[in-house]
């Protein structure tokens, strides 16, 4: 019988010629053989004889190709998360890779390679059911073909590791190989597990005595994946930086208890659920989302606390913003789009360029403005004066949340929310009733959620959580009213423990999408766990602040050669083995002494500030020593300010255009200083362009 879900449990036996995966608790299943070294694929009826090693893993995440071999990479310890509507949900905690072959030659590049997926692997948080489609909301499972394995059914935008399921996948479908060639090979299902990035909570808890499971999920995108400073905006195919899919869950009368739920093991390797508690199990779901401004734009890091800002003009991105909002329609339907950007100074331009976007977009674009006594421009909607295309389902509502909550005026928030009511009212949130005697374990749709509250600033992170976590809340008194549990007048935060969770759960979500993009947890969730601004949170946020300038300038190179190589934007190039083309730092070698010889002048300084001379001796020639070095000391911090682009961690597989731009024009600028200039020149030999001759070892791969 062909199985639809993954195997919950795989044994590992390896061998010099293969590795062998099989499941103990399926013995009837055919066998996955990957052959070394070749790395061929097949399905072997019965076990094979001959394994020098035998392990149990929790799964296959995927196989990845570098520059000297292929490596399986296996998940090899899971943690339990909870259990939705009776599924077991994992975080993955540990993995290993298992190499097709010995090395036997030495790369640096390789090893480097295997750091960064490793390293990326330990901090990313990845989620997984063995059962359940995690990366569908509840809305959209409803509508899948239950009939499909489950990583058929799993969304594209949220299958974290279907890159490196290639192989497997391409076995599967029959797309590669020509021994099946055309042929589904369904042995290959089971061994396929889709994975999600994101955050993940699932608890038990109640609301005036009504048993409940709460759970809030966040899918990231695997399109556009990337850092901070490094992936904003757009790109031509209509992905956004930083797009996330939020869902908040309330499930009703399922019987889960802690992690032991209602579905016995058995049942859930094939998908199905246990019993009730004479009732039938509801689930209630509410989907938001957030993804950076949908226009070509960049912030340049150059090491000053602001980056510079580039944004490219908007009729430029109009086909790629199109192709953006067509997902968005035909996933989410109506598209509220929420911009919490400063109306003043440099983030007005990205407001400016999102507004006229919108305008070429809808049909006879219709503007209202609102005032106040703290801002001229309070709020600013935009949307279509009449339905003639389906772009005519955006509406823009800009709400100046700087000035309206400056000075911890927090609850002036409401504005915004007041503004959105008859949008949200009107968009709906989806409700599903289990059926008893479906043994799929499918949900009666009583009610859809049609529209979608899409929300960004400039990162997408802090003041987008704290307006995500007000409409989850009202979102959630409204579920509760309309089912009963609570009367109209009443709300989900009259319950003081319940309210504690509810914000603790948000906070977390925050950190995590926060840790994600820019490498601190968020700023503002202070507010967000007690309700109020503290003075500890601020010192909280000072501390997230000057940790985000250091990573974001030194620290997320690596990190986004990490998503780059895990998620297929670049393909490493088996030519040139051992010559380490690609992360040696081919700056000239007087650039990068200068900030070493900075660290000298300041411990010398340092030393002779506090060294005494003898009595007898004269003063002047340590006070001419520490002037020297001092201002040794202060002109090489000048230059490093200055040439700032030559020093942040750029990454190395693929480099932003901009940033290349950057690199040689303060390079052509240095090189024209008459006094630094010959010594660049004398120490370059003679390659301009070295630091980015590492771009043609890669290629991009859409996926």
């Amino acid at each position: 019988m062909r199985s639809l879900v993954p195997f919950r449990d795989i044994n590992v036996h390896a061998s010099t010629s293969h590795y062998a995966f099989t499941s103990p608790s399926s013995p009837s299943a055919q066998t996955l053989v990957i052959e070394r070294p070749s790395g061929d694929l097949r399905l072997n009826d019965g076990a094979l004889l001959g394994a020098k090693r035998v392990s149990s893993i929790a799964g296959i995440l995927g196989i990845i190709k570098l520059r000297l071999d292929k490596y399986i990479i296996v998940i090899t310890k899971a943690q339990p998360m909870g259990r939705l509507k009776g599924h077991m949900v994992y975080k993955i905690i540990a993995t290993e890779f298992l190499p097709l072959r010995e090395r036997t030659l030495h790369d640096p590049d390789e090893d480097t390679y295997l750091t960064l997926l490793k390293t990326l692997l330990k901090t990313g948080p990845m989620y997984f059911s063995y059962s359940l489609d995690i990366t569908n909301s509840f809305q959209r499972q409803a509508s899948s073909n239950p009939s499909q394995a489950l990583w058929q059914r799993a969304d594209d935008r949220f299958f974290w590791n279907k890159f490196i399921q290639s192989d497997l996948i391409d076995f599967a479908t029959g797309a590669s190989g020509l021994r099946h060639h055309g042929a589904h090979q369904t042995g290959a299902d089971p061994f396929i597990l889709p994975v999600m990035f994101g955050m993940m909570r699932i608890t038990t808890t109640h609301i005036k005595s009504t048993p409940l499971t709460f759970a809030l999920i966040t899918r990231r995108s695997r399109h556009r994946a990337g850092t901070r400073y490094l992936t904003r905006g757009i790109d031509e195919h209509g992905h956004v930086a930083n797009f996330n899919e939020t869902e908040q869950i309330v499930v009703l009368d399922d019987g889960t208890r802690g992690m032991g739920g209602i579905g016995s093991e058995a049942g859930m390797q094939h998908g199905t659920k246990g019993g009730f508690d004479g009732q039938d199990m509801q689930v209630l779901s509410y989907v938001q989302t957030r993804g950076s401004v949908p226009v070509y734009w960049a912030e340049v890091s150059t090491l000053r606390y602001t980056p510079d800002l580039q944004i490219r003009g908007v009729e430029t991105a109009v086909d790629a913003a199109k192709h953006h909002f067509d997902e968005q329609i035909r996933i989410y339907g109506d598209n509220y789009l929420v911009n919490l950007v400063n109306q003043r100074g440099r983030e007005d331009r990205v407001k400016k360029a999102y507004e006229q976007m919108v305008r070429t977009l809808v049909s006879g674009p219709h503007e209202t403005t609102q005032a106040d006594y703290v801002t001229k421009e309070k709020l600013h909607v935009v949307e279509a004066s009449q339905k003639n295309q389906e772009y005519d389902r955006l509406h823009y509502v800009y709400f100046d949340f700087h000035n309206e909550t400056k000075g911890l005026r927090w609850h002036r928030a409401q504005l915004l929310l007041d503004q959105l009511k008859d949008g949200l009212v009107q968009g709906q949130y989806f409700r599903g009733v289990d059926m008893p005697g479906d043994s799929q374990g499918r949900l009666e749709v009583r009610n859809r959620q049609n529209a979608v509250v899409r929300t960004n600033c400039m990162d997408c992170l802090d003041r987008t959580n704290v307006v995500q976590t007000m409409l989850a809340r009202w979102t959630l008194t409204r579920q509760l009213i309309d089912i009963g549990i609570l009367r109209p007048g009443e709300s989900a935060d009259d319950d003081a423990t319940f309210q504690i969770l509810f914000r603790n759960i948000w906070a977390d979500n925050a950190d995590v999408v926060s840790r994600s993009y820019s490498g601190t947890g968020a700023l503002k969730t202070d507010f967000t766990r007690t309700g109020e601004r503290t003075r500890a949170g601020m010192v909280q946020d000072l501390n997230n602040s000057i940790t985000r300038y250091v990573k974001n300038n030194f620290g997320d190179g690596p990190r986004q050669d990490a998503f780059d190589l895990f998620l297929g934007a670049f393909l490493p190039d088996s030519s040139g083995v051992g010559t380490s083309q690609v992360f040696v730092d081919r700056r000239p070698v007087l650039i990068q002494a200068i900030p070493y010889v900075l660290a000298a002048s300041f411990f010398l300084v340092l030393i002779s500030s506090f060294a005494r001379p003898k009595p007898e001796s004269t003063i002047w020639p340590l006070r001419l020593f520490t002037l020297i070095w001092l201002a040794i000391g202060l002109w090489c911090f000048r230059f490093i300010y200055t040439h700032g682009v030559l020093y942040v961690n750029w990454p190395k597989l693929n480099t932003p255009k901009w940033a290349n731009e950057g690199y040689q024009e303060t390079m052509g600028a240095i090189r024209k200083d008459k006094f630094f200039g010959p010594f660049v020149a004398r120490h370059e030999r003679g390659a301009s362009n070295a630091r980015i001759s590492h771009l043609e070892e890669g290629k991009k791969r859409i996926q």
